[in-house]
């Protein structure tokens, strides 16, 4: 009889797939979304099209395509192994070497964690008139609240419901500004560097392509609870993460895309250069009127508070992974992990002088460690020892080392352009 009652389940699971059954995968890809349209992105991408127009539009086009390969090479490692990549590089990396990257990548989580913070800060000053640092005491204790008492889904729901608030925003606001497209067009597939823009072009790319999410994709996928027990099952998982990562990273594009068209068409092409967030709370005045400044300030308070929890849930999966440990917000290390990245981010909030170049400068440090923790996930995801008969194909191990390559040629021009 127990026989019979399993068979009927497998085919009643085979008969409902299709449909709208890959809704059920969405939701990994919304939450590492949030990630690269936190307020670092807004100070990038407001930072690009008030001093160069439409000129780096490239910039995202090319993060967001690296984005989509490396965040689906990384579900894989997590569908396939069931481990996080901090947990992989522990278990299969020599000791150095993983030492060395989950280090680097646990300082990068702190850089972000004071971008996100810092974003809620200035909301908090904008809309209350509450001094940066008193700010940033309250949204990292609203976090640090959020993570330690809410599960993955319900923070998920959330920040989803975030992403959704400022995504319409600003895509709606395309409609009601003077958009030069074919400037636009131009801008999002032919590269060019103007003078001076090495370090936004840093920033934008270490806004999009963030090392932390990596980490924090590869863990949150698992949380999708799915019978994985044989090829079949494996294989279906992965190609509807592959949609839900598409069409994740669409959206992220699509958001980042429209802030610097509108900061082009509104600033740029009026002279103003964008110096501070506040200033950008413009870009909102032809929808709202009055309110923009009001509708500005939440929108950057949500953008900030949602992707400061998803940068303490990668703290805490990076740190716990040293340990060969899941992420587990009831779990002592992976406790630390949070506290260390959101609390001395919040210190170092404190010796900032100029916010808005805190935020530029935040994104810059993680494009620098971003080849660390990339060649160590290629490197992983193209062992047959890791990966099994899953493991990255020549053509797949050809791309990846390419954008790791790419990566690293990026960070040296930054490094000549300032020296």
């Amino acid at each position: 009889m127990k026989r019979l009652i399993e068979e009927l389940k497998r085919k009643d699971h085979k008969r409902h797939l299709g449909g709208l059954d890959f809704l059920r995968y969405i939701g990994p890809g919304l939450l590492v979304t949030v990630g690269f349209i936190d307020p670092g992105n807004w100070a990038s991408n407001f930072a690009a099209g008030s001093e160069f127009g439409y000129a780096l539009l490239w910039v995202v086009s090319l993060s967001t395509v690296m984005l989509i390969v490396l965040q689906h090479n990384v579900a894989h490692l997590g569908i396939v192994t069931g481990l996080c990549l901090s947990e992989a590089a522990t278990r299969y990396a020599p000791a150095w070497q993983a030492c060395t990257v989950l280090g680097t990548a646990l300082m990068a989580s702190v850089s972000t964690s004071l971008a996100e913070i810092l974003g809620a800060a200035i909301a908090l000053q904008m809309l209350f008139d509450i001094p940066i640092v008193w700010g940033a005491v309250l949204s990292t204790a609203f976090v640090l609240v959020m993570l330690f008492t809410n599960s993955y889904r319900r923070i998920e729901r959330s920040i989803i419901a975030f992403v959704s608030v400022i995504g319409l925003s600003f895509i709606y606001e395309l409609f009601l500004v003077d958009v030069d497209w074919p400037a636009a067009a131009r801008g999002w597939v032919v590269p060019s560097f103007p003078e001076g823009s090495m370090v936004v072009v840093m920033s934008i790319l270490g806004a999009v392509v963030m090392p932390h999410n990596l980490y924090l994709h590869s863990e949150v996928v698992q949380s999708r609870e799915f019978n994985k027990g044989d090829d079949a099952s494996i294989r279906r998982v992965l190609r509807y993460e592959l949609f839900d990562t598409l069409f994740s990273m669409f959206v992220g594009w699509a958001i980042n895309s429209a802030m610097i068209l509108l900061a082009a068409s509104t600033f740029f092409a009026q002279g103003v250069q964008v110096d501070e967030l506040q200033q950008a709370q413009a870009l909102l005045s032809p929808l709202l009127g009055g309110n923009a400044a009001t509708i500005f300030a939440l929108a950057l308070l949500l953008a900030g508070v949602s992707s400061t929890i998803t940068s303490g849930m990668a703290a805490g999966s990076i740190f716990s992974g040293m340990f060969g440990e899941s992420y587990n917000v009831k779990d002592v290390h992976s406790q630390v992990g949070i506290a260390l990245s959101l609390l001395i981010a919040l210190l170092l909030i404190c010796f900032i002088g100029d916010p808005f170049r805190g935020l530029l400068i935040s994104q810059m440090v993680l494009s620098i460690q971003l080849p660390f923790t990339v060649f160590m996930q290629v490197r992983l995801t193209s062992s047959e020892r890791v990966m099994g008969p899953y493991a990255n194909g020549r053509l797949s191990k050809c791309v990846l080392y390419g954008i790791c390559i790419l990566l690293t040629v990026l960070n040296l021009l930054l490094l000549f352009s300032a020296l």
